[in-house]
């Protein structure tokens, strides 16, 4: 089965390089394609705090995609996980998704910020974050993945 998706518009960012780490740190735009929207298709989208935005890793070439398990980070002290229980960008689909805050909205751009996708990236969704869609009951996760992500939002 093919699936073909139009991105709905790009990040705009001071952001060009894929770094792993600080976040919090990029304000980042995303401009909305306006052959295919209107202002109307964020009509009251400042709303809400935060946004869940679905993009693709489009600089991973094709070759760097994985599809069995990794050290995350090439880190030897964790262990080998597999690319389903990690949120690497050498996925197969090369999807990332990530809740990010909502700092403003001016025609067809959104200015948001802990975006982790770099300038020119194609956003394939964006959907407001509502606490219920949040997880019920208890998370749990492995060391490795607290230690990874110390420093990735700031």
């Amino acid at each position: 089965m093919t699936i073909e998706l139009t991105p709905v518009g790009r990040v705009r960012s001071a952001r060009a390089e894929v770094l792993d780490d600080d976040w919090d740190a990029v304000e980042a735009a995303i401009e909305l394609d306006a052959a295919q929207f209107g202002p109307d298709a964020l009509a009251q989208i400042e709303a809400f705090s935060h946004l869940e935005v679905v993009f693709l890793f489009d600089r991973v070439p094709a070759g760097r995609v994985e599809r069995g398990a990794r050290r995350p980070r090439g880190n030897p002290a964790w262990p080998e996980v597999g690319i389903f229980a990690q949120r690497g960008k050498n996925r197969p689909n090369r999807l990332g998704v990530t809740v990010c805050a909502l700092e403003g909205v001016d025609g067809l751009t959104l200015r948001v910020r802990g975006l982790d996708a770099v300038d020119g990236t194609p956003v394939l969704d964006i959907k407001p974050w509502m606490a219920e869609f949040g997880p019920r009951g208890p998370v749990r996760q492995p060391s490795w993945a607290t230690e990874l992500m110390a420093g990735y939002w700031g």
